[in-house]
């Protein structure tokens, strides 16, 4: 059994009104939240990092503890001040015996009080819709501190810092649905209200928190539309757990090694086929091959995940279907009886569940049965990756670098032949799945 801090909480939806928000003082809307309502002259704590050159680099000292005496601090007094809808701390959690090791944890609080999807799960790519829910509603009180790259040389930290409105800041706030301990969500450029898609630079900004964050147990992860996001404002979550994700022990096999030096694989013996992005002359290159992929998958209406691991030295890639099978009835009865959606973290290994038999029953063979059904054919992922090459090659090119090569003992994939249409991934892409 696996053993987690736990802290007192007083169960809570910040979210919701309530009787006495109502007949608090009121500021702007009263919710003291992060539109123009109630923004200006606010104040909020404020990191700056100094970017990295190369992931190798030897991380300096903080002013602050980022991980420890920051986030997880600041999370904990969220915790104490009743902001969450549910203690996950008193979720019980537990390695299902196994070769894989996949984790296991009963979480029936985020069934019952998680906010339902409020947008169509066949589109990639959807704009923005302000009468959504989105990041800019929560209260500031939400929102751990302000993430920003600085300009001088080392990083640093404010108590207490202006919100530029006119420079959109990117922010740190908690998941009050929290799945596991110190769960947050990383919103890029908050106020520029961007829907759900990932970009070079809010990508390279995700890779920069987990390199600060500097510990293998903090991950960040990445779902897109039609993977089981839930909110179509741009986002990525992390959290902390302190044992091995199965997805980061599975063998793997190299495919080719990019120009600037990022070396591609893919996944071996596991449920779910994937890429796997990692090395590179800096961050930077790093940061722009696997961004470059999302995009491609993105434009190619091919839903996805993404996982940040190794403080941010192994990206993973995950193209999927589970939403789109079970628009089509493909997906077993039991399985959905389960109401468990494979995101990110599902698929890496983690495993929510939602009803206490499910977690009883837990079993390596009824995870492998789930994660397989999220999967690509062999055939169909062939193509994907075809898909992906290109774009990268194609980059490549523009950017005037040395075009990539395939090693001998990689399988035969001529990348830079590969025909310019861009047309669809063979498959039914334009299911409604009903929520």
């Amino acid at each position: 059994m696996l053993r987690i801090k736990r802290v007192p909480t007083v169960v809570s939806n910040y979210q919701k009104d309530t009787e006495e928000e109502t007949n608090r003082q009121q500021v702007g809307c009263g919710r003291n939240c992060l539109r123009s309502c109630c923004i200006p002259g606010a104040n909020l704590p404020l990191y700056t990092f100094k970017r990295m050159k190369n992931m190798m680099d030897e991380k300096r000292d903080s002013p602050v503890p980022f991980l420890d005496s920051l986030l997880l601090g600041e999370w904990e007094d969220r915790m104490q001040r009743g902001l969450f809808r549910y203690d996950v701390t008193a979720c019980e959690t537990k390695v299902i015996p196994g070769v894989s090791g996949f984790i296991a944890q009963l979480n029936e609080g985020r069934h019952l009080k998680k906010r339902p999807t409020e947008f169509r799960v066949d589109k990639v790519l959807q704009p923005f819709d302000g009468s959504k829910f989105n990041f800019t509603k929560v209260g500031q009180e939400e929102v751990l501190f302000q993430f920003e790259e600085t300009d001088g040389d080392e990083a640093q930290f404010f108590p207490s810092a202006p919100i530029d409105t006119d420079n959109s800041p990117s922010v740190i706030a908690i998941n009050v649905s929290p799945i596991e301990y110190g769960h947050v969500l990383l919103i890029p450029r908050i106020l520029e209200c961007l829907p759900q898609s990932i970009d070079r630079k809010s990508f390279l900004l995700a890779l920069h928190m987990a390199a600060e964050a500097g510990n293998p147990y903090f991950r960040l992860g990445y779902n897109s539309l039609g993977a089981f996001a839930t909110i179509n404002h741009l986002h990525f979550q992390a959290y902390y757990l302190a044992v091995p994700f199965p997805i980061e022990k599975a063998p793997t096999r190299k495919i080719t090694t990019l120009g600037s030096g990022v070396k591609i694989s893919e996944l071996l013996n596991y449920p779910v086929r994937g890429l796997i992005f990692e090395g590179g002359d800096d961050i930077e290159d790093l940061s722009n091959a696997v961004s470059d992929s999302c995009i491609c998958l993105q434009d190619n209406n091919i839903p996805y995940n993404v996982l940040i691991s190794d403080s941010g030295k192994r990206v993973f890639i995950f193209p999927q279907c589970y939403a789109e099978k079970q628009a089509l009835g493909e997906v077993n009865p039991e399985l959905l009886d389960t109401q468990v959606n494979p995101a990110v973290w599902e698929i890496s290994g983690h495993i929510v569940l939602k009803r206490k038999k499910d977690y009883e029953e837990a079993s390596e063979e009824n995870a492998w049965r789930l994660l397989a059904e999220v999967s690509l054919s062999e055939e169909r992922f062939e193509e994907v990756k075809a898909l992906v090459f290109e774009t990268i090659a194609c980059r490549e090119d523009k950017n005037e670098t040395v075009t990539h090569s395939l090693d001998a003992e990689s399988e035969e994939l001529d990348v830079i032949n590969i025909g310019t249409d861009r047309t669809m991934v063979p498959g039914k892409q334009e299911c409604l799945v009903l929520q």
